[in-house]
Order: C-alpha cells, then structure tokens, then sequence
C-alpha cells in the first residue's frame, strides 16, 4: 500500500512539473498585454561612426517586426509604447597581432542608451542607460586599423554583423527584463 502511495505522489509530482516556469529564451515577453503598437524612432547617434545609427535602427524595428507580436513604427505618435536609443559610444580596439605586430583581428564595441516606455501609462517599462555590445572581426586593410570609420566602411558586412547582432542583443534583453 506504501509503494502504490509513493508511487501516486510521484506520478503526480511529475505532472506538476511542466508548470513550474521554466521557457525557453527568446520566447517570452514580460510586455504589458496593452502594447500593442511600438514606435522605434531613429537612434541618436553621439559617435564618429557614420550611419549607424540608421542601421542599427533599421535592424531593431526589423528584429521587433520578426517576432510577430507588435505593429512596429517609425513615428513616435499614436503608439503604446516608444522605444528609443542613443548610441553613446564605439570603441575600436586591436584583439590580435601578426609577427610584424599589425592588427590583424579588432573588436568593436558599441554602447548605447535604451528605453522603453509605456506611453498611456507614462512610466518605462525596461532601460539600459549603458548597453553594450562587441563583436570581433578580422582587419580588411592595414590602414583600417587604426580608423572605426575606416574600417567600417572596407567592410560593410561587418557594419552589417555587428547591427544585427546588437538588433537582436537590444530586442531580447528589452523583451526578457534582462
């Protein structure tokens, strides 16, 4: 009779464990069911780095846009919520040498201010007053080296790499409270 008990706890107990609030990442939203509607006007952008402020915007709305929950807008009227950023900071730094002790790997790291706020609620919802993201890339050219402009603008897949990443980055730790 004690193993048939024990047995029915355990039966039960395993049942219970699929709710127990554990979900795969990139999943969930802790966003108000109200939000229907989010405006991502363009990013203000405090750096020497020409236009990324353009990309990595664009790459931000597009990523909100793929996760099929939200009319995603350029304008900051008529929305429910606003999601806005500053990118404060791009710091080009050499990660590996060749023998000659040239640059031959770089990371680059951007650094932004985010917010997102309830609008009809007038209070934020999430921010990151110092977000930051890297990513590491093998140097087109010499001169490149020395020059985030330059180097950027050899390798516009780089630029490319680094928005989606960082698109990504910003959606996912916006949506996850992270």
């Amino acid at each position: 009779m004690m193993d048939r008990r024990h047995f029915l706890l355990g039966g039960l107990a395993a049942l219970a464990l699929p709710g127990c609030g554990y979900s795969l990442s990139g999943r969930g939203s802790f966003l108000p069911a109200s939000i229907k509607t989010i405006g991502v006007p363009l990013f203000t952008n405090t750096t020497s780095l020409f236009e990324i402020e353009q990309r990595v915007t664009d790459k931000v709305r597009a990523e909100l846009t793929g996760r099929g929950r939200w009319t995603v807008t350029p304008t900051p009227e008529g929305v429910d919520a606003l999601l806005t950023g500053e990118i404060t900071n791009a710091i080009l730094a050499p990660a590996a040498f060749n023998a000659q002790q040239q640059a031959t790997r770089l990371v680059l790291t951007i650094v932004s201010r985010v917010e997102l706020r309830d609008v009809k609620a007038n209070k934020v919802i999430w921010a990151n007053p110092s977000m930051q993201f890297s990513e590491t890339y093998e140097v087109s050219t010499a001169a490149s080296a020395l020059d985030a402009s330059a180097f950027l603008r050899n390798d516009a897949n780089a630029l490319e790499r680094l928005s989606s990443e960082f698109a990504r980055a910003v959606v996912s730790a916006m949506l996850e409270a992270f």
